[in-house]
């Protein structure tokens, strides 16, 4: 009960609103048609100084349902944070959700959350995230239900976003709030403290709760291009965040880890080179900083090789070394492998360089990463067949030319529970791999709801299973496909995850999906 002897509601929904119609439509309708009741909600919104009638939308469903909305409309502040913390000021509930204003719930996704934060004691619970129109959702923490997961020792760290529902007394306590100086990732340093705080996290797995939207027009702040600056700016405060946070030792790696692989290896990756020279060296030398203060030995071991090469180059040599290393990176094959002391080395430039002065460890392959490198291809073509019995070919490449004399089934291709007939063949420089799907074999149970699949080669030799996401080429661009299920009809596309890596996306064709397309290009024709 509140101090009035209002019932206070068992969630409040945070919603920070910038320029998100028609996305936002759907988002407040999957809100207020939860199977927890209107009851037990509470939304307060925040129109960070939209200009596109989202502030009219919000007063439109708060004057529809009296008592739901709270709507509070503010000038522009550049970013999600103030608008959440405004709200966080004002939230009534026991527990408090956030949900991006593209983005919209399953209709059961709040009761089922309160009720395993309640069955479980969690201060944190997550609930199963999808991706739509082809949004990566990184989905290793929802492999089962789970009452209670470690962050230092499970997936945890890969899955940072303040999607999740928070108990309130856990954000009070800690007077946790969202910087409000950091123009990207700012919900991260929110999730990481209230992970380390909590007494217990939960996980839904079971139901999708939540599902995060790529809008047609790639106009989702997680998609709009950033100068490498305010990037570089917001990587390194959190990281430090991270290690004020969590005393040095396996527990801060374990966390780090994610940072240094996803974050810190993207700022020395592929638009590197094209950056001026002054920017490069600004990124140079905070990477620098931050290998040099927080790469420790252990952790360095965990990162994939390509990416362990391009930290090192950025912490030891020279700024040209380090650009010419990342153009050649760019337009080569995979170099070859070293075996010296029962030990594998993959022979970059640079490796044994006495100009260099790099370490061995630095190029080093542990048995299962050598096993995952055996799997590594390259996406060189796609075709399909349409019609009910569509299929795709996916025409793949390796430098490594022993995969063709491998026994037979020892290369697979695969995407998600989809298997391809694959044929393999020599050629003079490596291994052509043709994989063969069925399209009817992309689809199950849930896949009306839209799913997104990594096309994947794993590789069993020498008694070790290696797998790895197919590479992408750089400007692959999208393909679509209309597919015929039933009396449905679905997009199949085939796209470039932000790793660089071949997905394939399915989609639903909806009334809604047809005209948000349609608005999209009368927009775009404009």
């Amino acid at each position: 009960m509140t101090d009035e002897g209002v019932p206070r509601p068992e969630v409040t929904v945070v919603v920070a609103v910038y320029n998100t119609m028609p996305y936002l439509t759907r988002c407040l309708e999957s809100l207020v048609t939860q199977s927890i009741g209107r009851d037990k909600l509470e939304v307060v919104a925040v129109d960070d100084g939209s200009t596109d009638g989202s502030g009219a939308e919000l007063e439109r469903y708060a004057a529809r349902y009296p008592g739901l909305f709270t709507v509070i409309h503010q000038a522009n502040s550049g970013g999600p944070a103030e608008p959440s913390n405004r709200a966080l000021d004002v939230a009534t509930g026991r527990y408090v959700f956030f949900v991006g204003a593209d983005d919209y719930l399953g209709p059961q996704a709040l009761r089922r959350l309160v009720q395993m934060a309640d069955r479980s004691g969690a201060d944190v619970t997550l609930g199963r995230v999808v991706g739509v129109n082809g949004r990566y959702v990184d989905q290793q923490i929802f492999s089962q239900n789970a009452d209670d997961v470690d962050l230092y020792d499970s997936a945890l760290p890969w899955s940072l976003a303040n999607t999740k529902l928070f108990r309130r007394a856990l954000i009070d306590r800690y007077k946790l709030r969202f910087p409000t100086d950091m123009a990207m990732l700012s919900d991260q340093p929110f999730t990481l403290e209230a992970l380390v705080r909590a007494e217990r996290v939960a996980v839904v797995a079971d139901y999708a709760c939540y599902y995060a939207v790529r809008r047609l027009d790639f106009s989702n702040i997680t998609f709009t291009p950033r100068r490498p600056d305010t990037l570089l700016g917001c990587v390194a405060r959190l990281m430090d965040f991270v290690a004020e946070l969590i005393p040095a030792g396996p527990r801060r790696d374990a966390v780090l880890l994610r940072h240094f692989r996803w974050e810190v290896a993207k700022l020395v990756g592929r638009d590197f080179v094209a950056l001026d020279r002054a920017a490069r060296e600004r990124i140079q030398a905070e990477v620098r900083r931050l290998a040099d203060d927080y790469l420790t030995p252990g952790l360095a071991e965990r990162l994939f090789v390509a990416e362990r090469v391009r930290i090192a180059y950025a912490q030891r040599a020279t700024l040209d070394q380090l650009t010419d290393f990342l153009r050649t990176q760019q337009e080569e094959a995979d170099p070859p492998l070293v075996s010296d002391g029962g030990r594998q080395f993959v022979a970059y430039p640079g490796f044994r360089d006495p100009r260099l002065g790099l370490p061995d460890e630095v190029f080093a392959l542990s048995p299962a990463m050598a096993a995952d490198w055996l799997a590594r291809l390259d996406t060189v073509g796609l075709t399909w067949v349409g019609g009910s019995g569509g299929r795709l070919t996916v025409h793949a490449h390796s430098t490594r030319r022993e995969l063709a004399y491998l026994p037979s089934g020892a290369l697979r291709m695969a995407a998600g529970d989809a298997a391809a007939a694959v044929r393999v063949e020599a050629d003079e420089a490596g291994t052509r791999v043709r994989g063969t799907f069925r399209f009817a074999d992309f689809f199950d149970e849930s896949t009306h709801l839209g799913a997104v699949r990594v096309v994947e080669a794993s590789v069993t030799a020498d008694g070790r299973t290696g797998t790895a996401g197919l590479r992408a080429p750089r400007g692959m661009g999208t393909r679509r496909v209309v597919h015929r299920r039933g009396a449905r009809l679905y997009v199949v596309t085939l796209t470039a995850n932000h790793h660089g890596r071949l997905v394939v996306a399915i989609a639903p064709v909806t009334p809604g999906r047809v005209v948000r397309r349609l608005l999209s290009r009368s927009r775009g024709g404009k």
